[in-house]
């Protein structure tokens, strides 16, 4: 079970945009996550008349390492860490070190 899910909103805890939030778009096997407008790059994109795609300069995302992010915890409005827990029913939940609340509601 992997700590942190696509769809999981994040928070950058370092680099150029350290503090800014996002939501996760992929989560990558060599240990990198995709976040929504976090890390954006400039990409030179060449005009596609086929498929009516324009050219010019687009900003993409791209992917931040894993161990550069905190799941944002919407009771202390910070960001935390995450582990794994047995549930009642022997189900593995995540909860939140800091408070001990499962992640997923």
């Amino acid at each position: 079970m992997n700590k942190i899910k696509k769809g999981d909103e994040v928070i950058v805890t370092a680099g150029k945009d350290k503090g800014r939030r996002g939501t996760v778009l992929q989560v990558f096997d060599d240990g990198r996550v995709l976040v929504e407008g976090v890390n954006l790059a400039k990409k030179h994109v060449k005009p596609n008349p086929n498929v009516g795609e324009p050219g010019g300069i687009k900003d993409t995302a791209m992917p931040l390492d894993i161990s550069n992010v905190l799941v944002f915890n919407p009771k202390s409005k910070k960001g935390e860490r995450v582990g794994i827990r047995l549930d009642d029913d022997g189900v593995k939940v995540r909860v939140f070190r800091g408070t001990g609340d499962v992640v997923d509601i």
